[in-house]
């Protein structure tokens, strides 16, 4: 199953302004190229969508991706339609926390929250990173962030983000969430039954939780890596791929799979010694299975529902068609470039503790 693209404690660790302090003048930023991805805009329809069906009864995906063109409006038909004539909306699988706290316990624990998006210690990235990795980070830093003395106590997982979404800005990119947002709205607007699939991980001691994140949080060199490869690399195919998603271009899609530096970041947190000690380790295979029982649940009792997913769910090794087309579902892709029979039923994913 394909990694959730999800901060464990994104829930729980709020951006705060920190002590700023006097480092070195950054490295000269002339060595690494300037990128000038050319987005799409105005009106777009998007890609169409996936349609998975047994006995009459008919699940669409629609596939989104993680950026999209900063000045790209969508509108869909076909999308309004589907919506319009179903039962149901499902929105894209994700972990809700649950805190063993009232009201007051959760204003107690904001101070631990902001303290462990630090590095421990009070170290500094220049600190805690390789001389070569930092030297790359300070010359994007001064490019993408500028001088935010207080970003250099952050953990190396939370500066790396940070970066990332400085640079899509720049970059005339911005969040694709907003589909979901609209399709959520059109189903508002004709009535339709909108439902979670989403895994709720209570958290019995979470003053517990931070200081256990604290002491053994993520390995999250290999994850900020990855990120600044992406920031130097990758936001080109990024347009690219966004420019695809806006207008319809499956098979740029296929070619073209979303940045590797996601699941880098989800194995730092999931492998980690605070993953471990949480009992969390096994969180997106408990996500995935949670997002197919209820699809399987639509499926089952539904004429027709529509279903939002992103495309590394749809197109990526293990993916969710592969799960439900092992169960025996009949899948149709939009291109036309997946069988319409099932295949052999199997069962691919266990069921959620």
């Amino acid at each position: 199953m394909p990694r959730m693209p999800v901060l464990l404690l994104s829930s729980l660790l709020v951006v705060t302004p920190l002590v700023a302090q006097e480092l070195p003048a950054p490295p000269s930023t002339t060595d690494i190229p300037v990128l000038a991805p050319v987005t799409v805009s105005g009106v777009q329809p998007g890609p169409g969508l996936w349609k998975v069906s047994k006995d009459g009864h008919v699940l669409w995906l629609l596939g989104t991706t993680s950026t999209l063109p900063k000045n790209m409006q969508w509108r869909s038909e076909e999308v309004e339609r589907i919506v319009a004539g179903s039962q149901e909306v499902i929105r894209a699988p994700r972990v809700k926390f649950k805190l063993d706290v009232g009201f007051f316990g959760r204003l107690f624990l904001l101070p631990s929250a902001f303290s462990a998006r630090k590095n421990p210690d009070g170290k500094t990235l220049d600190q805690v990173l390789p001389a070569p990795l930092y030297a790359r980070w300070t010359a994007l830093k001064a490019r993408y962030i500028g001088r935010d003395h207080g970003i250099e106590r952050w953990r190396p997982i939370f500066a790396g983000m940070e970066l990332y979404k400085k640079a899509l800005k720049k970059s005339g990119l911005r969040s694709g969430g907003q589909i979901e947002d609209t399709v959520e709205s059109l189903a508002k607007q004709h009535g339709v039954k909108i439902v979670d699939a989403t895994y709720q991980l209570e958290i019995k001691d979470p003053r517990g939780a931070i200081k256990a994140f604290k002491a053994a949080g993520p390995e999250d060199t290999e994850c900020f890596s990855r990120t600044l490869d992406s920031v130097e690399h990758d936001l080109p195919a990024m347009a690219e791929r966004a420019n695809a998603w806006s207008t319809g271009d499956i098979a740029t899609l296929r070619r073209l799979p979303d940045s590797r530096f996601r699941n880098a970041c989800a194995d730092a947190l999931t492998e980690s010694g605070f993953a471990r000690q949480l009992g969390i380790s096994d969180l997106p295979a408990r996500v995935d299975a949670t997002w197919l029982a209820t699809a399987r649940q639509a499926l089952g009792n539904d004429t027709q529902a529509l279903a939002v997913l992103s495309m590394d769910q749809l197109l990526g090794p293990g993916s969710y068609l592969d799960a439900l087309k092992a169960e025996g579902y009949a899948v149709q892709a939009p291109d036309g470039d997946d069988t319409a029979e099932p295949a052999p039923a199997a069962s691919a994913v266990a069921p959620p503790q």
